[in-house]
């Protein structure tokens, strides 16, 4: 089990009313062989403060459990409005296109593509349980540029961790890793 529930809670922010997370219980098909596709969205929320997270915490737990599902989060906050307008443009496009079948995956989908730009974090997917490299990953990326520290906070997966860092030049570092800017990080595992 892995249950990233409280450092979780501690990195969200909320400068405003429009501010959410975007929060997903998936269903894959490594973990469940009988999917047709990749992976399934069980349930979505939207996370407009941690009180919200918290009480929904265990009704989170209990869909990844009975579904043998994952909870992952999307540590950059969202813009409800942002969202609203990207949507608007986006089910526009598919109209007209006329593929009206995907009109009702419009805002899922803007809501995975587009954060509100700011409170940015990357996640860099180290996939061991080896501390030492941990280590050797943040210090490479500390000295880049900008100036300062870059780690956000170490949250466990599966198989490794899911380092989260202020976003840095990555143009002159080879991380051995991959590094995701706008994916989510593991909320919960059953």
């Amino acid at each position: 089990m892995v249950d990233n529930f409280e450092i979780i809670k501690s990195l969200l922010k909320f400068d405003s009313e429009d501010d959410f997370y975007h929060l997903q219980i998936l269903k894959r098909k490594k973990e469940n062989p009988e999917l047709g596709s990749n992976s399934y969205v069980v349930k979505t929320y939207y996370v407009t403060s941690v009180e919200y997270l918290e009480k929904r915490k265990d009704e989170i737990i209990n869909l990844c459990q009975f579904n043998n599902a994952r909870a992952c989060i999307n540590l950059n906050p969202r813009s409800f409005e942002k969202i609203a307008f990207h949507t608007m443009k986006k089910v526009t496009d598919i109209i007209m296109n006329k593929d009206f079948k995907s009109v009702r995956k419009a805002y899922e989908s803007v809501c995975g593509e587009f954060g509100n730009n700011k409170h940015k974090s990357w996640v860099i997917d180290i996939d061991t349980k080896d501390l030492k490299e941990v280590g050797r990953v943040s210090e490479i990326i500390e000295p880049q540029k900008p100036k300062g520290s870059k780690f956000i906070a170490l949250l466990e997966t599966k198989n490794g961790y899911h380092l989260i860092v202020k976003p840095f030049d990555k143009s002159k570092v080879e991380l051995g890793h991959d590094l995701h800017k706008n994916n989510p990080t593991i909320l919960y595992i059953p």
